[in-house]
């Protein structure tokens, strides 16, 4: 049921097989034994598209319900044990990778016998999950309107301007937005929360930017940018070692850092376990 509710969330066994650490056959064969144990085809290919059948829709929504009941069984057997063992899933999005492993360190060594699973992903990735409540917290930059959440606001993450250490505005004070306005901009991917900041301020002071690039890994936004392929707007988290050993330089631009907070989020009525609630105390007690 876990295999199958990967799969289908993700519509690829190799992505369904990169999510839960298995190889693509043993994906393949798990789902063609839950389809032979039903009776029907729960999955079909469309060229080189994968769609759920009606049968496929219905054992997924099973799958909800199962899965869901059994988690509920281990968080209270968990609360009868005390914090001596029990699971914790954590998922954030991909700029969060760079906070979040130092407080679930934190949280290993307080409660050894938890066991904890990282997830991370893309905004839209993170809230599919949301959606589908396989997680027990959520991790991200602006919790959207619209979603059943409940919330806490718990750290700064403050947008700043980057490039490369020789680039003409570097060491220079009060840069005017529209004196980078000409420049050419390596952009995180349309949707994401550090896109959508920078495009609100940059639309604030009637600048459009010159998009080179869109890059879906901040990683890879640091390499072009240490490349001289252009500038970026990025959480500082994310490129805080390459700032510190001085391969890149953060632009003194008037508006900058755009300053932001994490939020710790999760559905709605949803009762947290004993695990995701030690974990949140120890985000919140920062602040």
């Amino acid at each position: 049921m876990q295999i199958f509710r990967s799969v289908a969330r993700n519509l690829s066994y190799t992505r369904a097989a990169e999510e839960l650490n298995l190889t693509q056959p043993a994906v393949f064969t798990q789902v063609r034994h839950l389809q032979e144990n039903v009776g029907s085809p729960l999955i079909e290919r469309i060229g080189k598209r994968l769609f759920l059948t009606e049968a496929g829709e219905v054992v997924l929504a099973s799958a909800h319900d199962i899965l869901g009941e059994l988690e509920r069984l281990d968080m209270r057997l968990a609360e009868l044990r005390g914090m001596t063992r029990g699971r914790l899933r954590v998922c954030v999005v991909s700029t969060a990778k760079y906070d979040i492993p130092r407080r679930l360190g934190d949280f290993c060594r307080m409660y050894p016998g938890i066991d904890v699973s990282l997830t991370v992903g893309n905004r839209e990735e993170l809230l599919s999950r949301f959606a589908a409540n396989e997680d027990d917290l959520y991790v991200l930059g602006t919790v959207p309107k619209g979603i059943e959440a409940d919330w806490h606001q718990y750290a700064e993450n403050p947008i700043v301007v980057i490039a490369a250490p020789d680039h003409p505005l570097a060491g220079k004070s009060k840069i005017k937005p529209s004196d980078i306005a000409g420049e050419a901009f390596i952009m995180r991917e349309k949707g994401s929360g550090t896109r959508i900041a920078t495009e609100r301020f940059f639309s604030g002071e009637g600048i459009s930017p010159t998009v080179r690039m869109e890059l879906g890994a901040n990683e890879a936004i640091s390499e072009a940018v240490m490349a001289r392929l252009g500038i970026s707007v990025i959480s500082r988290g994310s490129a805080r070692l390459e700032l510190q050993a001085g391969k890149l330089v953060e632009l003194n631009v008037n508006g900058f850092p755009i300053l932001r907070h994490w939020h710790v989020a999760w559905p709605k009525g949803k009762r947290i376990s004993v695990g995701a609630d030690a974990f949140l105390k120890i985000l919140l007690e920062e602040i």
